[in-house]
């Protein structure tokens, strides 16, 4: 019996396959499950999909509660910024609220989202091309998987927070061909060997046995030379990629430990002040010639002839070192989120960076008029009197040591900022960020992932300073080096590698992705094309036997 008979079954393979998905993202050393986690879901869809008489809008439906019990798992975190004490004025009912509407309402959205993904595969399943060659079929949905997280860096809507690659954080190996052709890859072969495994399990369930052998054959080879590929050529990237770094800097990232809770109040000032400066210092005695600061490390509108830039002025010259200060900058129109460079002589750099991917609610309130009207203390989250500015351009730092770029935060999530930043001579990428929203929870550790995918792509070391962690120096193959705990305070130095060396990635960026999304929309659109084709010739022979009936015959 086909499984679109038996709803129960097809949710509870949907639910299976986002929920244990989900896991391997939040816990990353379960990470190797995650090339059978979504088998369910590959049975589902090569059976479910592949049906005519299952309507594509029923099967939206379908891709709407799988993508939300993965998205429910992968933003659990939320639940962690209980109580928002950090809001003034936020009651714990309202906090409760905020909190639950953070959590279902992103989860949710996302899924809207994802959701057509499976209508996608539908009309992609069922084409020609795949009803001829069914073997096309896992792969076809690997690269539609790819294309559908690539979109999610499109808009604000977008969240591309629950990336497959994120599973194999703790398998470095099989992340490097990330330096290739980007982590879309990564997220292909994931889909693909899941989807094959799901081929063979529904081939074998299938009543012809004489098919069996030759099918198995076929996609254990297929499932073989994937992961060969993986592994081996993410072996010959590590091996190739040793010993390659020709000049070195020791750098050091400061975690004052001084969160969203503190760091506003007025009375903070001093301490604050007090932590930053003593860690800069010991890290100066540490040899070290670049100091990062976490984001809004100094909560402040920061000028060269004001009080809070004089004091990161004369820390500058008093350490002997270049200090890289999250703070705020202001024009006519606003505020930046921004990191301002100060050089050991106490110079404030004319070049700026700032923040170019903002955090919804954080940050920004978008649709800003329908939030205040509907769910007010949503609203109430941007921590500034107004919405920050988007910054534009990557903005890089040349200084003595080399070309340094920035990131901050939420920026980090998106490899396009990352790339610009070397592809305009970034030698190392310094990424400040403040994480302390997340307390102690699982966010951190996958919002410290996203930074070893953006090393990796890039090629790039990493030097990521956090307000309360995790903060870590982390190498160009994504290894972290060493980090901060969570919730302490303190600094740590490192010596990294200046690298001027243009990954493959860097240089042609998601043309993976550009390839895949040219191949889907041709697919769709011949099948398209043929359909209009096939209903005007309909039309046609229907009108021409019309008229022939409509003729009177001749006896």
């Amino acid at each position: 019996m086909k499984l679109t008979d038996k709803k129960r079954y097809c949710f509870l393979l949907l639910a299976a396959g986002g929920l244990l998905t989900g896991l391997t993202l939040v816990c990353p050393t379960v990470g190797f499950l995650e090339w059978l986690t979504l088998v369910p879901v590959g049975i589902f869809l090569l059976d479910c999909a592949t049906d005519p008489t299952l309507r594509l809008r029923r099967l939206y439906g379908y891709g709407l509660f799988f993508f939300l019990s993965f998205y429910l798992v992968v933003f659990h975190w939320f639940v962690n910024l209980y109580p928002l004490d950090f809001i003034d004025g936020m009651t714990k009912g309202a906090a409760l609220a905020v909190v639950l509407v953070a959590w279902l309402g992103l989860s949710l959205l996302q899924a809207l989202m994802g959701g057509l993904l499976f209508v996608a595969l539908g009309a992609v399943f069922r084409s020609r091309l795949a009803r001829r060659i069914p073997f096309l079929r896992p792969f076809l949905g690997a690269g539609a998987w790819a294309v559908y997280e690539w979109t999610q860096t499109l808009g604000w809507w977008g969240v591309p927070w629950g990336r497959l690659p994120l599973g194999q954080a703790k398998y470095l190996i099989g992340l490097q061909t990330a330096s290739w052709f980007g982590s879309y890859f990564v997220t292909f072969l994931l889909v693909a060997v899941n989807f094959c495994l799901a081929y063979l399990a529904c081939g074998l369930l299938a009543k012809d046995k004489e098919t069996h052998m030759p099918l198995l054959k076929k996609t254990c080879t297929a499932v073989a030379i994937m992961l060969v590929f993986q592994y081996g050529a993410g072996t010959v990237i590590w091996l190739t990629g040793a010993g390659d770094e020709a000049k070195t800097v020791r750098v050091a990232v400061v975690q004052g430990n001084i969160s969203s809770h503190e760091k506003w109040s007025a009375s903070s000032i001093k301490r604050t002040r007090q932590v930053y400066r003593d860690y800069t210092i010991k890290a100066a005695e540490e040899g070290a010639r670049i100091v990062v600061w976490p984001e809004t490390s100094l909560p402040y509108v920061i000028e060269e002839d004001n009080a809070i830039g004089a004091f990161v002025s004369d820390l500058a010259v008093d350490a002997n070192t270049t200090i890289l200060v999250g703070a705020f900058t202001e024009c006519e129109k606003g505020e930046y989120n921004s990191i301002i460079c100060f050089t050991p002589d106490g110079k404030m750099l004319e070049t700026v960076y700032s923040k170019r991917r903002l955090v919804p609610f954080g940050e920004f309130v978008p649709l800003r008029g329908l939030i205040e009207t509907l769910i007010p203390p949503l609203a109430e989250l941007v921590m500034s009197e107004g919405d920050v500015l988007w910054g534009e351009g990557a903005e890089i730092f040349e200084l003595e040591e080399g070309a340094v770029g920035s990131l901050i935060c939420f920026d980090s999530i998106y490899e396009g900022l990352t790339r610009e930043s070397v592809s305009e001579g970034a030698e190392l990428i310094c990424l400040s960020t403040n994480d302390s929203w997340f307390t102690d929870s699982v966010a951190l550790y996958m919002h410290n992932a996203q930074a070893q995918l953006r090393a990796i792509e890039s090629g790039r070391y990493v030097a990521r300073a956090a307000n309360t962690g995790i903060s870590a120096v982390i190498s160009h193959r994504g290894e972290v080096l060493r980090e901060l705990a969570p919730l302490v305070d303190g600094v740590l130095t490192e010596d990294v590698a200046m690298r001027s060396n243009t990954t493959l990635y860097t240089a042609i960026g998601n043309l993976f992705v550009y390839l895949w999304l040219a191949a889907l929309a041709a697919i769709v659109g011949t099948e398209a094309a043929f359909g209009i084709l096939g209903r005007a010739l309909d039309a046609k022979i229907k009108r021409k036997m019309g008229k022939q009936l409509d003729k009177p015959s001749k006896i």
